[in-house]
């Protein structure tokens, strides 16, 4: 039967987790703070729990029957309320004080919001280059996808992660207009052999380039200092 062919819903859930795993890996924001320690001794272990805090904003399927999880498909599609969840949920999410709305699906502000708000509370990190509003897109996409039985976006993510081994994710120096500073990463092992990579095995962070010595201002002869545009 056609049915048995489709992961069941616990697999659609269980790879959407492992998916929410890889995304905040792949995170350079995250990476960076985590290899310098800006969440404390237990930076690493925060990453994994800051992924579960990701994943709760959205309903656990894993219990639903397949035709309850494809019930769930169709009335996203058309932007309809979540049918209510099993009764043993309902029990659940009340044990917990979890309101009705707990049984809905959050967008992609929702998850940036609270991607934000973790960096900032837990690595004390104010992530302002939209890498976050990625991030949260990407999670979104992920979780559609699971929900779906189609799991191609997160081996694309996890042969992402395996191929990073050996890289290295440092600060740009160079500020722009703005003064915000961006992330950069240098691949410099590529080619060499590759392995399975442990989750919580985070790239080595790059020496920072130095800065170029600053120039002496230039000095005409009626005393004017010379203003001169920085090359881009």
């Amino acid at each position: 039967m056609s049915s048995n062919a489709s992961p069941s819903p616990a697999t659609c859930q269980e790879t959407f987790e492992q998916g929410v795993a890889l995304a905040l890996h792949l995170w350079p924001a995250l990476t960076l703070a985590v290899q310098n320690n800006w969440g404390g001794p237990d930076s690493s272990d925060k990453r994994d729990w800051f992924a579960g805090v990701i994943v709760e904003l959205f309903p656990d399927v894993s219990k639903l029957t397949p035709s309850q999880l494809q019930q769930r498909i169709q009335w996203q599609q058309h932007k309809l309320p979540p049918p209510p969840p099993p009764q043993q949920q309902q029990q659940t999410l009340a044990q917990n004080g979890a309101g009705s709305g707990a049984n809905e699906e959050p967008d992609q502000e929702d998850v940036e919001e609270r991607l934000l708000q973790v960096m900032l509370d837990e690595f004390e990190v104010n992530v302002d280059d939209e890498s976050a509003w990625d991030i949260a897109g990407q999670v979104v996409q992920l979780r559609a996808e699971c929900l779906r039985g189609k799991f191609e976006g997160v081996e694309a993510l996890r042969k992402r992660w395996e191929g990073r081994k050996g890289s290295k994710v440092v600060i740009a120096q160079a500020e722009d207009q703005d003064g915000e500073t961006d992330w950069d990463t240098d691949d410099d092992e590529e080619g060499g052999e590759e392995g399975d990579v442990e989750m919580d095995e985070a790239p080595a962070l790059a020496e920072a380039p130095a800065r170029k010595q600053r120039e002496e201002p230039e000095v005409d002869e009626d005393g004017f200092t010379k203003v001169t545009r920085k090359k881009r």
